[in-house]
């Protein structure tokens, strides 16, 4: 069984209070996982093209107001 399969498996035993609280937890495990790799992303340089590119089409009118 794969590690994957056997988290799987873990995860459906759970009853509802604890599926609940696993829920929350990877919620923010994944959340926090994504924050890093966009802070890296932005020291190394990697959305600088993709920032420049979003203003100067603000500028120009070509974005809306969420």
């Amino acid at each position: 069984m794969t590690t994957v399969q056997l988290l799987e498996h873990n995860v459906r035993k759970l009853d509802r209070p604890n599926l609940a609280v696993f829920r929350n937890w990877f919620r923010k495990y994944d959340s926090n996982l994504w924050e890093e790799q966009i802070s890296r992303d932005i020291r190394s340089g990697k959305l600088e093209k993709i920032a420049k590119e979003a203003i100067l089409a603000h500028k120009k009118g070509k974005t809306k107001e969420l």
